[in-house]
């Protein structure tokens, strides 16, 4: 149990007493493995964050959520500890009310929407896309978001300083292959010899695409259609 700060619940097992004056029970789902990793994606996603975003301002292991330690390699499930509960509730400044309401039903669907997350930095790499700019692999972490219309969305955790001011180091950006482009939109672009770099749309022609870039001590770049594999909208961003 978190003990000193939430005791009357225990998160490794679910159990929330029902006469607790602090929660109102009859609204309190049971704190499942889905659950409760549910919760652990909607608080990052409430506070813009990727999962490992998350670990790291509560002053974790980066690792410590990612998807690949929720289950252990015989296929038991993993539970957060009450520690680390305790820890991601005072980051972020949040109640542990809050973070029950953010608990999913047994298939961790409620709440919100889980959709695949990397560094931009690492996306470059290769073998994190398809050749139309889709996800794939499993090199994905996930993040929580509340609503898209575009299953195939993805995000991308900023680092460095090289899109300040618009996007700073941690910053999510969620990025849509289905949505529509135009001039002035901020894109997602991959060229054809893998590198992969947020800019703004700023000209368009049968031949040429003109990026601006989003720093000033940046240059912007000119691209032969040609050396373009794909480009998406950059639909919303965590500032």
């Amino acid at each position: 149990m978190i003990q000193g700060i939430y005791p009357f619940v225990n998160i490794e097992t679910g159990y929330v007493p029902s006469d607790h004056p602090g929660i109102k029970c009859e609204n309190v789902p049971m704190l499942t493995h889905k659950g409760i990793w549910a919760a652990v994606d909607g608080l990052a996603a409430r506070h813009g964050l990727s999962a490992s975003g998350l670990a790291k301002k509560a002053g974790l292991d980066p690792t410590t959520f990612n998807v690949s330690k929720r289950i252990s390699r015989e296929g038991k499930p993993r539970w957060p500890s009450t520690e680390s509960v305790a820890k991601i509730l005072d980051a972020t400044g949040s109640s542990l009310g809050e973070f029950v309401g953010l608990v999913g039903d047994d298939t961790g669907s409620a709440g919100p929407f889980r959709i695949p997350v990397i560094g931009l930095a690492e996306a470059g790499s290769g073998g994190y896309f398809d050749d139309s700019g889709y996800p794939v692999g499993s090199g994905w972490d996930e993040v929580a978001f509340p609503d898209i219309n575009d299953p195939a969305a993805y995000a991308l955790e900023i680092s460095g300083d090289s899109m300040n001011p618009v996007y700073r180091d941690g910053d999510i950006i969620i990025v849509s292959p289905a949505a529509s482009i135009r001039r002035g939109d901020r894109v997602v672009v991959s060229t054809r010899s893998g590198e992969i770099m947020a800019k703004q749309l700023q000209r368009r022609t049968a031949r040429r695409i003109e990026l601006k870039s989003l720093n000033p001590d940046y240059p912007d770049r000119d691209l032969d259609v040609r050396e373009i594999a794909w480009m998406a909208r950059i639909v919303w961003s965590s500032q």
